[in-house]
Protein backbone atom coordinates (compact mmCIF):
# COMPACT_ATOMS: atom_id res chain seq x y z
CA UNK A 1 0.00 0.00 0.00
CA UNK A 2 1.05 3.59 -0.95
CA UNK A 3 1.15 5.45 2.68
CA UNK A 4 4.65 7.02 3.06
CA UNK A 5 3.61 10.59 2.07
CA UNK A 6 0.73 10.10 5.36
CA UNK A 7 2.94 8.18 7.27
CA UNK A 8 6.09 10.92 6.72
CA UNK A 9 3.58 14.35 6.75
CA UNK A 10 2.74 12.91 10.53
CA UNK A 11 5.75 11.63 11.48
CA UNK A 12 7.39 15.24 10.51
CA UNK A 13 4.70 16.83 12.33
CA UNK A 14 5.48 15.07 15.67
CA UNK A 15 8.99 15.76 15.55
CA UNK A 16 8.88 19.36 14.14
CA UNK A 17 6.22 20.15 17.40
CA UNK A 18 8.32 18.68 19.98
CA UNK A 19 11.87 20.54 18.77
CA UNK A 20 9.58 24.08 18.69
CA UNK A 21 10.75 26.31 21.03
CA UNK A 22 8.19 27.08 24.19
CA UNK A 23 6.57 23.82 23.01
CA UNK A 24 6.22 22.89 26.54
CA UNK A 25 4.98 25.95 27.32
CA UNK A 26 2.34 26.05 24.45
CA UNK A 27 0.77 22.70 25.23
CA UNK A 28 -0.13 23.73 29.29
CA UNK A 29 -2.23 26.19 27.32
CA UNK A 30 -4.28 24.35 25.19
CA UNK A 31 -7.86 23.35 25.76
CA UNK A 32 -7.72 19.34 26.64
CA UNK A 33 -10.34 18.11 24.97
CA UNK A 34 -12.41 15.45 27.02
CA UNK A 35 -11.77 11.52 27.08
CA UNK A 36 -12.97 9.84 24.19
CA UNK A 37 -16.49 8.71 24.21
CA UNK A 38 -16.82 4.64 24.25
CA UNK A 39 -18.75 2.88 21.71
CA UNK A 40 -17.16 3.28 18.67
CA UNK A 41 -16.23 0.43 16.39
CA UNK A 42 -14.18 0.10 13.35
CA UNK A 43 -16.80 -1.20 10.37
CA UNK A 44 -14.30 -1.33 7.32
CA UNK A 45 -15.66 1.72 5.53
CA UNK A 46 -13.33 1.69 3.02
CA UNK A 47 -15.48 -1.76 1.76
CA UNK A 48 -18.35 0.44 1.35
CA UNK A 49 -19.52 1.48 -2.45
CA UNK A 50 -20.48 5.07 -1.40
CA UNK A 51 -16.81 5.46 0.61
CA UNK A 52 -15.42 4.25 -2.40
CA UNK A 53 -16.88 6.54 -4.38
CA UNK A 54 -16.27 9.15 -2.37
CA UNK A 55 -12.44 8.62 -1.56
CA UNK A 56 -12.04 8.34 -6.29
CA UNK A 57 -13.74 11.77 -6.14
CA UNK A 58 -11.32 13.31 -3.71
CA UNK A 59 -8.39 11.82 -5.57
CA UNK A 60 -10.08 13.38 -8.86
CA UNK A 61 -10.95 16.60 -7.43
CA UNK A 62 -7.97 17.50 -4.71
CA UNK A 63 -5.15 14.46 -6.22
CA UNK A 64 -4.82 12.94 -2.89
CA UNK A 65 -3.42 8.95 -2.95
CA UNK A 66 -6.40 6.42 -3.29
CA UNK A 67 -4.58 4.21 -0.91
CA UNK A 68 -4.22 6.57 1.86
CA UNK A 69 -7.30 7.22 2.27
CA UNK A 70 -8.42 3.93 1.70
CA UNK A 71 -6.39 2.99 4.60
CA UNK A 72 -7.66 6.33 6.58
CA UNK A 73 -11.37 4.93 6.57
CA UNK A 74 -10.31 1.44 7.49
CA UNK A 75 -8.94 3.33 10.99
CA UNK A 76 -12.72 5.46 11.27
CA UNK A 77 -14.92 4.40 13.51
CA UNK A 78 -18.84 4.39 13.62
CA UNK A 79 -20.53 5.61 16.38
CA UNK A 80 -24.34 5.11 16.37
CA UNK A 81 -24.50 7.18 19.43
CA UNK A 82 -23.75 10.10 17.42
CA UNK A 83 -26.48 9.74 15.00
CA UNK A 84 -28.95 9.35 18.11
CA UNK A 85 -27.53 12.95 19.17
CA UNK A 86 -28.47 13.89 15.71
CA UNK A 87 -32.13 12.50 15.16
CA UNK A 88 -34.55 14.84 16.20
CA UNK A 89 -36.75 14.48 19.07
CA UNK A 90 -39.81 12.00 18.11
CA UNK A 91 -41.86 13.87 20.98
CA UNK A 92 -42.57 17.76 19.79
CA UNK A 93 -43.26 18.12 23.95
CA UNK A 94 -39.32 18.07 24.10
CA UNK A 95 -38.98 21.01 22.47
CA UNK A 96 -38.92 23.75 25.03
CA UNK A 97 -37.45 27.39 25.10
CA UNK A 98 -37.40 27.47 29.16
CA UNK A 99 -35.45 24.20 29.38
CA UNK A 100 -33.09 25.36 26.47
CA UNK A 101 -32.34 28.59 27.78
CA UNK A 102 -31.14 27.51 31.35
CA UNK A 103 -28.32 25.14 29.90
CA UNK A 104 -27.05 28.15 29.02
CA UNK A 105 -27.97 31.33 31.19
CA UNK A 106 -25.68 30.16 34.82
CA UNK A 107 -23.53 31.73 36.66
CA UNK A 108 -20.51 30.05 34.85
CA UNK A 109 -21.09 30.85 32.04
CA UNK A 110 -22.14 34.80 33.17
CA UNK A 111 -18.68 35.43 35.37
CA UNK A 112 -16.73 33.35 32.92
CA UNK A 113 -17.96 36.19 30.16
CA UNK A 114 -17.02 38.58 32.50
CA UNK A 115 -14.01 37.16 33.37
CA UNK A 116 -12.86 36.81 29.25
CA UNK A 117 -13.44 40.51 28.45
CA UNK A 118 -11.10 41.58 31.58
CA UNK A 119 -8.00 39.15 30.23
CA UNK A 120 -9.26 39.61 26.61
CA UNK A 121 -10.44 43.05 26.45
CA UNK A 122 -8.02 44.69 24.12
CA UNK A 123 -8.70 41.65 21.27
CA UNK A 124 -12.34 42.24 21.68
CA UNK A 125 -12.55 45.46 21.44
CA UNK A 126 -10.19 45.54 17.67
CA UNK A 127 -12.63 42.54 16.35
CA UNK A 128 -15.58 45.02 17.46
CA UNK A 129 -13.99 47.56 15.67
CA UNK A 130 -12.57 45.55 12.75
CA UNK A 131 -16.26 43.34 12.39
CA UNK A 132 -18.69 45.45 13.66
CA UNK A 133 -19.82 42.80 15.72
CA UNK A 134 -20.46 43.38 19.73
CA UNK A 135 -17.81 42.11 22.50
CA UNK A 136 -20.63 40.40 24.62
CA UNK A 137 -22.22 38.93 21.37
CA UNK A 138 -18.48 37.09 20.59
CA UNK A 139 -18.25 36.46 23.50
CA UNK A 140 -21.59 35.03 25.01
CA UNK A 141 -21.15 32.75 21.36
CA UNK A 142 -17.93 31.30 22.83
CA UNK A 143 -19.59 31.09 26.03
CA UNK A 144 -22.79 28.86 24.42
CA UNK A 145 -20.27 26.62 22.49
CA UNK A 146 -17.73 25.65 24.71
CA UNK A 147 -18.13 27.82 27.67
CA UNK A 148 -15.26 29.37 27.00
CA UNK A 149 -13.11 26.07 25.54
CA UNK A 150 -13.92 23.61 29.17
CA UNK A 151 -15.71 22.16 26.45
CA UNK A 152 -14.06 21.54 22.77
CA UNK A 153 -15.52 17.77 22.23
CA UNK A 154 -14.04 13.95 22.34
CA UNK A 155 -14.94 12.42 19.27
CA UNK A 156 -12.33 12.02 16.76
CA UNK A 157 -13.47 14.74 14.24
CA UNK A 158 -12.40 11.79 11.15
CA UNK A 159 -15.02 9.17 13.03
CA UNK A 160 -17.90 12.11 13.75
CA UNK A 161 -17.65 13.19 10.33
CA UNK A 162 -17.11 9.73 8.92
CA UNK A 163 -20.48 8.59 10.75
CA UNK A 164 -22.60 11.32 9.38
CA UNK A 165 -21.80 11.73 6.01
CA UNK A 166 -22.54 8.03 5.24
CA UNK A 167 -24.70 6.52 8.19
CA UNK A 168 -26.70 9.82 8.95
CA UNK A 169 -28.61 10.27 5.38
CA UNK A 170 -30.68 12.93 6.55
CA UNK A 171 -28.06 15.14 6.18
CA UNK A 172 -25.52 12.99 4.64
CA UNK A 173 -24.79 15.64 1.91
CA UNK A 174 -24.08 18.32 3.98
CA UNK A 175 -21.66 16.33 6.30
CA UNK A 176 -19.65 14.51 2.95
CA UNK A 177 -19.01 18.19 2.18
CA UNK A 178 -17.63 19.01 6.17
CA UNK A 179 -15.77 15.83 5.63
CA UNK A 180 -14.45 16.82 2.57
CA UNK A 181 -13.28 20.39 3.88
CA UNK A 182 -11.95 18.15 6.56
CA UNK A 183 -9.48 16.23 4.74
CA UNK A 184 -8.01 19.57 3.03
CA UNK A 185 -8.03 21.91 5.72
CA UNK A 186 -5.45 18.26 7.95
CA UNK A 187 -3.37 18.25 4.86
CA UNK A 188 -3.07 22.29 3.96
CA UNK A 189 -2.24 22.64 7.82
CA UNK A 190 -0.14 19.47 8.36
CA UNK A 191 -2.64 18.16 11.16
CA UNK A 192 -2.62 14.76 12.24
CA UNK A 193 -6.26 13.06 11.26
CA UNK A 194 -6.50 10.70 13.43
CA UNK A 195 -5.96 12.85 16.31
CA UNK A 196 -7.80 15.72 16.47
CA UNK A 197 -10.90 15.86 18.64
CA UNK A 198 -14.46 17.66 18.47
CA UNK A 199 -18.04 17.60 18.68
CA UNK A 200 -20.20 14.54 18.31
CA UNK A 201 -21.06 16.62 14.66
CA UNK A 202 -17.46 17.41 13.92
CA UNK A 203 -17.26 21.05 14.86
CA UNK A 204 -13.75 22.14 16.29
CA UNK A 205 -12.07 24.21 18.48
CA UNK A 206 -13.11 27.12 21.34
CA UNK A 207 -15.94 28.67 18.73
CA UNK A 208 -16.61 25.03 17.57
CA UNK A 209 -16.07 26.09 13.81
CA UNK A 210 -17.05 23.07 11.47
CA UNK A 211 -14.18 22.50 8.67
CA UNK A 212 -16.01 24.88 5.82
CA UNK A 213 -16.13 27.19 7.76
CA UNK A 214 -12.71 26.64 9.53
CA UNK A 215 -11.60 27.36 6.14
CA UNK A 216 -13.41 30.35 5.26
CA UNK A 217 -14.01 32.36 7.96
CA UNK A 218 -10.73 31.47 10.46
CA UNK A 219 -8.09 34.19 10.68
CA UNK A 220 -4.86 34.97 12.60
CA UNK A 221 -6.08 37.57 15.13
CA UNK A 222 -2.83 37.05 17.38
CA UNK A 223 -0.61 37.51 14.73
CA UNK A 224 1.34 34.92 15.13
CA UNK A 225 1.24 33.79 11.49
CA UNK A 226 -1.25 30.88 12.18
CA UNK A 227 -4.69 30.35 12.51
CA UNK A 228 -5.72 28.32 15.80
CA UNK A 229 -8.54 28.03 17.38
CA UNK A 230 -7.75 25.16 19.42
CA UNK A 231 -5.62 27.30 21.59
CA UNK A 232 -5.61 30.57 20.84
CA UNK A 233 -8.87 32.83 22.33
CA UNK A 234 -7.74 36.04 20.10
CA UNK A 235 -8.09 33.86 17.17
CA UNK A 236 -11.13 32.89 18.13
CA UNK A 237 -12.40 36.06 18.99
CA UNK A 238 -11.84 36.98 15.51
CA UNK A 239 -13.13 34.40 13.90
CA UNK A 240 -16.07 34.35 15.64
CA UNK A 241 -16.68 38.32 14.62
CA UNK A 242 -15.56 37.77 10.87
CA UNK A 243 -17.68 34.44 10.60
CA UNK A 244 -20.63 37.00 11.84
CA UNK A 245 -19.70 39.86 9.15
CA UNK A 246 -19.11 37.84 6.47
CA UNK A 247 -22.87 36.15 7.23
CA UNK A 248 -24.28 39.87 6.95
CA UNK A 249 -23.76 41.24 10.58
CA UNK A 250 -24.77 44.87 10.40
CA UNK A 251 -22.96 47.33 12.67
CA UNK A 252 -24.77 48.80 15.65
CA UNK A 253 -28.29 47.66 14.23
CA UNK A 254 -30.48 45.68 16.71
CA UNK A 255 -30.90 42.16 17.00
CA UNK A 256 -34.75 40.92 18.46
CA UNK A 257 -37.64 42.12 20.38
CA UNK A 258 -40.79 41.40 22.34
CA UNK A 259 -43.50 41.34 20.82
CA UNK A 260 -47.38 40.28 20.79
CA UNK A 261 -50.08 38.48 18.62
CA UNK A 262 -53.43 38.69 18.14
CA UNK A 263 -55.87 36.83 16.00
CA UNK A 264 -54.58 34.18 13.92
CA UNK A 265 -53.26 36.29 10.77
CA UNK A 266 -49.54 35.88 12.34
CA UNK A 267 -49.65 31.94 11.61
CA UNK A 268 -48.93 32.75 8.29
CA UNK A 269 -45.32 34.17 9.50
CA UNK A 270 -44.22 31.55 11.51
CA UNK A 271 -44.72 29.65 7.84
CA UNK A 272 -42.07 31.40 6.50
CA UNK A 273 -38.47 30.66 7.05
CA UNK A 274 -36.32 32.52 9.87
CA UNK A 275 -35.04 34.98 7.16
CA UNK A 276 -36.27 38.62 7.56
CA UNK A 277 -39.14 38.71 4.69
CA UNK A 278 -42.12 41.02 6.11
CA UNK A 279 -41.12 44.75 6.74
CA UNK A 280 -41.83 46.00 10.75
CA UNK A 281 -43.95 48.12 9.33
CA UNK A 282 -46.53 45.67 7.97
CA UNK A 283 -46.27 43.69 11.22
CA UNK A 284 -49.46 44.94 12.88
CA UNK A 285 -51.48 44.01 9.59
CA UNK A 286 -51.02 40.49 10.41
CA UNK A 287 -52.03 41.03 14.67
CA UNK A 288 -48.01 41.35 15.43
CA UNK A 289 -47.17 44.39 17.17
CA UNK A 290 -44.26 45.55 19.53
CA UNK A 291 -43.98 48.26 21.79
CA UNK A 292 -40.15 48.31 21.85
CA UNK A 293 -39.92 47.75 18.05
CA UNK A 294 -42.07 51.18 17.45
CA UNK A 295 -39.97 53.20 19.23
CA UNK A 296 -36.57 52.32 17.47
CA UNK A 297 -38.29 54.52 14.39
CA UNK A 298 -36.45 52.09 12.00
CA UNK A 299 -36.57 52.23 8.39
CA UNK A 300 -39.65 51.71 7.05
CA UNK A 301 -38.05 48.97 4.97
CA UNK A 302 -36.25 47.13 7.49
CA UNK A 303 -37.82 43.41 7.24
CA UNK A 304 -38.54 41.22 10.43
CA UNK A 305 -39.36 38.20 11.27
CA UNK A 306 -42.08 36.25 14.00
CA UNK A 307 -40.04 33.76 16.30
CA UNK A 308 -42.03 32.06 18.64
CA UNK A 309 -40.37 30.32 21.56
CA UNK A 310 -42.19 27.59 22.72
CA UNK A 311 -42.32 25.97 26.19
CA UNK A 312 -45.05 23.04 27.26
CA UNK A 313 -47.67 24.00 29.52
CA UNK A 314 -46.40 27.42 29.55
CA UNK A 315 -47.06 30.83 27.85
CA UNK A 316 -45.14 30.80 24.18
CA UNK A 317 -43.05 34.26 23.79
CA UNK A 318 -42.99 35.70 20.76
CA UNK A 319 -40.19 38.33 19.35
CA UNK A 320 -39.65 39.85 16.25
CA UNK A 321 -36.42 38.97 15.43
CA UNK A 322 -34.26 41.32 12.97
CA UNK A 323 -31.29 40.69 10.45
CA UNK A 324 -28.73 40.40 13.28
CA UNK A 325 -30.93 37.69 14.78
CA UNK A 326 -30.64 35.94 11.45
CA UNK A 327 -27.60 35.90 11.22
CA UNK A 328 -26.36 34.70 14.92
CA UNK A 329 -28.73 31.88 13.64
CA UNK A 330 -25.95 30.75 10.81
CA UNK A 331 -24.28 29.71 13.75
CA UNK A 332 -26.69 27.45 14.94
CA UNK A 333 -29.93 26.98 12.83
CA UNK A 334 -32.04 27.36 15.81
CA UNK A 335 -33.85 30.59 17.24
CA UNK A 336 -33.38 28.78 20.80
CA UNK A 337 -29.86 29.67 20.31
CA UNK A 338 -29.92 32.80 18.63
CA UNK A 339 -31.94 33.93 21.42
CA UNK A 340 -29.60 32.03 24.22
CA UNK A 341 -26.75 34.42 22.57
CA UNK A 342 -28.18 37.58 22.83
CA UNK A 343 -29.90 36.73 26.57
CA UNK A 344 -26.44 35.54 27.35
CA UNK A 345 -24.62 38.39 25.75
CA UNK A 346 -27.23 40.91 27.85
CA UNK A 347 -26.30 39.11 31.19
CA UNK A 348 -22.57 39.56 30.85
CA UNK A 349 -22.92 43.00 29.73
CA UNK A 350 -24.72 43.57 32.84
CA UNK A 351 -22.23 41.66 35.04
CA UNK A 352 -19.23 43.70 33.34
CA UNK A 353 -21.59 46.79 35.22
CA UNK A 354 -21.96 48.29 31.55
Amino acid sequence: MKLAPLRAALLLLALTLAAAPGWAEARKKTVKPAAEPAGGSVVQYQTRPEVQAFIADMAQKHGFVETELKFLFARARFYPGIVDLMAPPTNPRVRSWQAYRSRFLDSVRIEGGAALWRSHGRALARAEKEYGVPAEIIIAIIGVETVYGRNTGGFRVIDALTTLAFDYPRRGDFFRDELENYLLFARDENIDIFTLKGSYAGAIGIPQFMPSSWRKWAVDFDGDGKIDLRNSFEDAIGSVANFLKGHGWVAGAPIAFPARVDGSAWRELLDRDILPSVKVAELPKFGVTSESLIRQNLPEDTLGALVDLVTPDAPTEYWVGLQNFYVITRYNRSSFYAMSVMELARAIKQARGI
